[in-house]
């Protein structure tokens, strides 16, 4: 009889563990926690009447009409920057897709290409749309064109990288069948495995448009227009209670846009917005077999919860919006919205040609004898520090994300939900009662976190600390809790029931639930969402370097404003070489958690 084996002393998800435990002992260290002094005494009193304003917000005719105008040129930059960004990551997605080389261009070739492709992409993905907008500022002078380009760049890269994972993780059996009868494989790529990923397409395509309605409010704050254009000017000039009512506009804007998209996926089939817990191609090889055998298990797993939003239905069953006329009212909206919008906006494409001058002197500050000096030393304890700002705030954003997400869930704090008896009756009672005021101002606080611009956060944080990393830090940890907060709430109101009212009827508290039944099953897919928004964390360091809260966004805040073209290239090139690491170790601690 062999000796039972014993379990390996470590594993892969200890070693991810202790790595980020390192990482964040470095960066509270970075961050000087402890060592200098963080509280800024004499600006509590501005801190105080920020907050007082919070219940007198500004009302008058005047002042709401230019709210709500400054609303619709938010919304609409959201519109036209999604579209377009959705055109070309639909367009990038397909060349990105690691199974469109395999089954066009297979071989050494269409490896390298592919690779290249990938490479190339991952310069606009990661230069945050600010600077974006900062840049085309420079070229095109103030015009709506600016705000939308500015969404549409990097969007459009981020949308082309998920558009192509999503593709390449969406099972093969039907494109196999095609193109083992004689199909080209282009034609069957077309007709058999796109309407497959079609589905997740559309639900990830609802997700960037809540984001970009984020950046269009980020854009406005370096003057685009828009809501974070008043909002800045309110809070430059102290009116704090003008600051609010932008506030809640901002607010009641993208609360409507949430539960609208919420509620139409729902209807559609379409259960989660995104889903980073599956192994992308980001980080392994996608695997077409070489003679086209069925795909196993790892293959079918789909990115965006497929087999939720999919069930058994046939899939034009599923993508038929049959079961609320709404849906038809929803999906004409958006047919006329996008070009009432785009005319709203009155795009003067034409001014590049009138830029073509500024580009060729933008070229010339760009050559590698002007960039390749301003590197240095310098920019090493800014990279440092950035890091360490963006470790800290998704640390901090994914603890409370966490923590909120489960009075935030619907099935929690509903009567009948998963906290309730087996076998009780769905009645109100003042601990129900407790627990639905409870959701709504859990609700409330999340969407006021994600609503507000970082800077803005990060604005009213200095009148109370002292620049540094934890201004920056705690701005992007409150903006990000109100985004993990909401997603993992998804999560819990998405799991199945059936085990977790199975541990109910044994005798198990509502709190046995949750840390014995729901926690288990959600905290592999709470990490990866978490490690999925420290990449995008790191970009955002960029916003809060606006306001002079440190790291490498700060010094290119500064280069920008010198016009130091080719110092910014390099601080550029920095920053890039930062993001593909973060991207690489995240992916690598995302698998190590699954």
């Amino acid at each position: 009889m062999k000796a039972p084996v014993s379990p390996k002393p470590f594993s892969s998800k200890y070693l991810a563990l202790a790595f980020w435990l390192i990482l964040l002992a470095a960066a509270l260290w970075i961050s000087e926690l402890g060592r200098t002094a963080l509280i800024n005494w004499n600006g509590l009193p501005l801190v105080g009447q920020f907050w007082r304003a919070a219940l007198q917000p500004a009302l008058d005719a005047e002042f709401v009409r230019v709210i709500v105008q400054a609303a619709l040129t938010t919304f609409a930059f959201a519109v036209c920057g999604t579209t377009v960004s959705l055109v070309v990551g639909l367009m990038g997605g397909i060349v990105c897709s690691r199974l469109w080389w395999q089954i066009c261009w297979p071989g050494p070739m269409g490896l390298l290409l592919w690779r290249s492709i990938r490479g190339l992409l991952a310069i606009p993905r990661a230069i945050h749309e600010l600077i974006w907008g900062l840049l085309l500022l420079n070229l095109l002078g103030l015009n709506a064109l600016v705000g939308v380009l500015a969404i549409a760049i990097p969007f459009g890269a981020i949308t082309a990288k998920v558009f192509s994972e999503i593709l390449d993780e969406t099972p093969t059996a039907p494109l196999e069948a095609l193109i083992h009868s004689g199909v080209r494989p282009g034609v069957a790529f077309v007709y058999a495995h796109f309407p497959q990923a079609l589905p997740n397409l559309i639900s990830y395509s609802f997700y960037r448009f809540e984001c970009s309605l984020r950046s269009a409010a980020v854009l406005g704050v370096i003057g685009a227009g828009g809501l974070g254009f008043q909002i800045r000017l309110s809070l430059s000039s102290l009116q704090y209670e003008q600051l609010w009512t932008g506030f809640y506009a901002l607010m009641l804007m993208n609360g409507l846009v949430d539960g609208w998209s919420g509620w139409l996926r729902r209807v559609l089939g379409f259960v989660s917005r995104m889903d980073v817990t599956s192994t992308t191609l980001s980080h392994r090889e996608a695997h077409i077999p070489s003679h086209w055998e069925s795909p196993s298990p790892e293959r079918s797993h789909r990115p965006l919860a497929f087999s939720q939003s999919m069930g058994t239905q046939p899939l034009e069953e599923t993508l038929r919006p049959k079961r609320h006329w709404l849906v038809w009212v929803s999906l004409g909206a958006i047919a006329l919205t996008v070009p009432l919008c785009f005319g709203y906006l009155d795009l003067e494409w034409g001014r590049f040609g009138r830029a073509s001058g500024l580009m060729v002197e933008l070229w010339a500050d760009l050559v590698p004898g002007k960039v390749l000096p301003q590197f240095g030393f310098g920019l090493l304890p800014l990279a440092v520090q950035t890091v360490a700002m963006s470790a800290i705030a998704i640390t901090l954003a994914s603890v409370g994300g966490v923590l909120f997400s489960f009075p935030a869930a619907q099935n929690f704090a509903l009567p009948g939900g998963l906290l309730d008896a087996v076998g009780e009756t769905p009645r109100w009672t003042v601990g129900r009662t407790v627990r639905v005021g409870g959701l709504v101002v859990v609700r409330l606080v999340l969407l006021w976190a994600r609503a507000i611009p970082a800077p803005i956060l990060a604005l009213v944080i200095l009148y109370g600390m002292f620049p540094g990393v934890w201004p920056g830090a705690l701005a992007l940890a409150i903006h990000n809790f109100g985004i993990l907060g909401r997603l993992m709430a998804e999560v819990n109101e998405n799991l199945p029931d059936g085990p977790l009212r199975g541990l109910r009827s044994l005798g198990a508290s509502g709190g046995g639930v949750v840390l014995y039944g729901v926690l288990p099953m959600n905290l592999p897919r709470f990490l990866a969402y978490g490690l999925y928004r420290w990449e995008v964390c790191l970009r955002e360091t960029v916003i809060v370097g606006l306001v002079g809260a440190g790291g490498l966004g700060r010094l290119m805040m500064e280069q920008l404003s010198s016009l130091d073209y080719s110092g910014l290239a390099a601080t550029l090139t920095m920053f890039v070489g930062l993001t593909v690491v973060v991207d690489g170790v995240s992916g690598w601690m995302r698998e190590c958690v699954r």
